[in-house]
């Protein structure tokens, strides 16, 4: 409402003049504290025929390579990868897995050397394993050739009771016959045995022979002995 008495409009005037004065002298400190507008990034590549592109987004001709996003400064603040097809991703994916497989056997491959070499430092050490290897094995064999000697008494035995018979076991009594046959039974099995520890000798040869192959390589290798 306006105001008839110019003694009561004056405190108005001074109160807006006060109040228009103070804004006007807060108004710098208001700026001053007002962020300052990000700055944009910057991305670069090369592409395919070679052209360095610069841009201020990810750029479309280079989604199949890497990308640089740099700052204002021109420092790197990330790097974008490719992005990929589903079938390219997929045997990316398969040449990453291969490649983990491959690191993974050479690092088996090696600590299988470290636990080698410090097995077996020389050759004498690898000579002596391998002797008392076969020596285990031969222990056994002359277990069974002893047991193969006392059936063989066994059956020279039996064959002096056949005499009686005109050597024709059909002739003989059920328990002489159950005894020919349980004699023959143990032969074949003994047999068998002293086969298969045969060949356990032979699969022993082999492995010695190579390791020794490997060793001879480790043990002329510095490297391989830290």
């Amino acid at each position: 409402m306006p105001c008839s008495l110019p003694s009561r409009c004056r405190p108005n005037a001074f109160a807006g003049a006060l109040a228009l004065t103070m804004g006007l002298a807060m108004a710098p400190g208001v700026w001053a504290q007002s962020p300052a507008p990000a700055k944009s990034s910057i991305y670069t590549c090369i592409d395919a025929q070679g052209r360095r592109l610069t841009s201020d987004r990810p750029i479309r001709e280079c989604i199949d390579r890497e990308q640089r996003e740099l700052s204002s400064s021109g420092t790197t603040k990330r790097v974008l990868p490719p992005s990929y097809t589903a079938e390219e991703r997929a045997r990316l994916d398969a040449e990453k897995r291969e490649a983990e497989q491959q690191q993974a056997r050479l690092d088996e491959e090696r600590r299988r050397d470290r636990v080698l070499i410090m097995r077996y430092p020389n050759r004498d050490a690898h000579d002596k394993a391998r002797a008392d290897a076969l020596a285990q094995v031969d222990e056994v064999i002359d277990t069974v050739n002893k047991r193969l000697g006392e059936l063989d008494k066994e059956r020279q035995a039996i064959h002096t009771e056949l005499e009686f018979y005109k050597g024709d076991p059909s002739q003989a009594p059920a328990w002489l016959r159950r005894k020919i046959a349980d004699q023959e039974q143990q032969v074949g099995q003994q047999r068998r045995f002293l086969d298969e520890r045969q060949q356990e000798k032979q699969r022993i040869n082999q492995r010695f022979d190579e390791e020794l192959g490997r060793l001879r390589a480790l043990w002329s290798s510095p490297a391989a002995r830290n």
